[in-house]
């Protein structure tokens, strides 16, 4: 097949049609970053000779849900140029039984890091914190926070998610005391929202204090907390999902595995062991 180019052009367009799909500033973003890398690798003619190669470049530093994602947004261009004759097959991913303890953030853990940030009296980190391990919104959703409930808008799809009451009383005073009379709660002090990269920051800072180990503290395993801790309370991974936002199950169930320690105990207490 001769070789094709990707040009600005072509990188312009493909935006344009995923705003038109109505995707998540997120996602855009990193659909537009995962082709330009790819761009920038061929470096000229594209022939699928170019991406089975970068598949395997990919393969060679990235994890494979990693390398999938990035393949789904380069195959996504190439369904938009109409370049079918290019796209690849994700990688086969074996289901994950169980997580890496290093990667799993526990209950107390979580206290730890609030006790830190209170400790270091950053009020508005600590509330970010429980706001999200105790309703398991995420962190793009967090200006929905109101004080009663968080409508969120996220992909095409509107969902409520209640704030409990001992939250919404925190949020209330909070907001009294920060002289904040509507919109959104968790600003700078310039009056935008507190962005993800802050959070990341902020939370980082706090590992030394909390005893915690920095690779399990990011915001989204707060999330993946909250949803290990309902479904251990609920057993309904069908309402769970609901309740996160996920459109399947399966993203669900990456959510509630245990780690390996919990997974060996498991097998212990079935004393099949004669």
């Amino acid at each position: 097949m001769k070789g094709l180019r990707i040009t600005t052009k072509d990188i312009a367009g493909f935006r344009e049609h995923l705003i038109l799909e109505e995707r998540s500033a997120a996602t855009i973003q990193k659909y537009i970053r995962d082709v330009k890398a790819f761009a920038e690798y061929a470096n000229g003619a594209v022939t699928k000779e170019t991406v089975i190669a970068y598949k395997k470049h990919l393969q060679e530093h990235y994890a494979v849900r990693s390398v999938n994602s990035m393949l789904a947004s380069i195959n996504s261009l190439f369904a938009f140029l109409g370049w079918h004759d290019l796209r690849v097959k994700a990688l086969k991913l074996q289901q994950q039984v169980y997580c890496p303890e290093e990667k799993e953030l526990t209950k107390a853990e979580y206290a730890r890091l609030c006790r830190a940030a209170q400790h270091r009296h950053n009020e508005r980190l600590n509330l970010v914190l429980q706001t999200i391990c105790g309703t398991g919104i995420r962190v793009s959703e967090l200006q929905a926070a109101k004080c009663g409930e968080a409508v969120v808008h996220c992909k095409g799809k509107t969902r409520t998610g209640f704030i409990i009451r001992e939250l919404r009383k925190k949020l209330l005073r909070y907001a009294t005391k920060q002289n904040i009379q509507s919109g959104m709660i968790f600003i700078t002090r310039t009056g935008k929202p507190i962005s993800r990269t802050n959070i990341w920051r902020e939370m980082k800072a706090l590992c030394v204090e909390a005893e915690v180990n920095p690779q399990k503290v990011f915001p989204h395993n707060l999330r993946h907390l909250f949803a290990r801790v309902f479904y251990g309370i609920e057993k309904d991974i069908a309402k769970l999902a609901d309740i996160l936002g996920h459109s399947s199950i399966n993203t669900t169930r990456i959510y509630i595995i245990s780690t390996g320690t919990e997974h060996r105990r498991r097998m212990e207490n079935m004393h099949l062991i004669l």
